[in-house]
């Protein structure tokens, strides 16, 4: 911990607008950090099957972390899915049965505000043939 901390407070002399402490394996680890660097925004990076016990964005902010990433979860949930889909696909030669898992079209429009985007575009430019005799 002592170490961490050296290295943290040279991060901060050298510019560091936040800091990272890796791999820190229960909450006395991370408050204890938070301690030894007060008003020093910190981030904690949650990632599963690491050796950092599985803390809400809640928990962190109480050990004094202004701020928490997943870094890998939502792709580890996209290749559990694939596999699933691909299974489904060797088992049943088609890819039906996952219909209700997936993301409709709909969906992925509001998700992203393609709308938007659509109306956006339509306000900003407009395709123009050339006029004959202007070729």
């Amino acid at each position: 911990m002592d170490g961490a901390v050296a290295r943290a407070r040279l991060y901060l002399e050298a510019g560091a607008d936040a800091i990272f402490p890796e791999a820190l394996t229960d909450a006395e680890m991370f408050r204890a950090f938070a301690r030894a660097l007060p008003g020093v925004p910190l981030l904690a990076n949650m990632t599963e099957f690491g050796r950092t016990p599985p803390f809400t964005a809640h928990e962190f902010e109480s050990f004094g972390y202004a701020m928490v990433i997943w870094p890998v979860s939502s792709l580890r949930v996209a290749a559990k899915a694939q596999n699933e889909l691909y299974a489904t696909i060797a088992r049943d030669s088609s890819a039906a049965a996952m219909l209700p898992r997936m993301q409709t079209r709909q969906e992925l429009y509001e998700t992203i505000g393609y709308f938007d985007y659509e109306a956006l575009d339509a306000q900003i430019a407009r395709s123009a043939l050339p006029s004959p005799g202007n070729t």
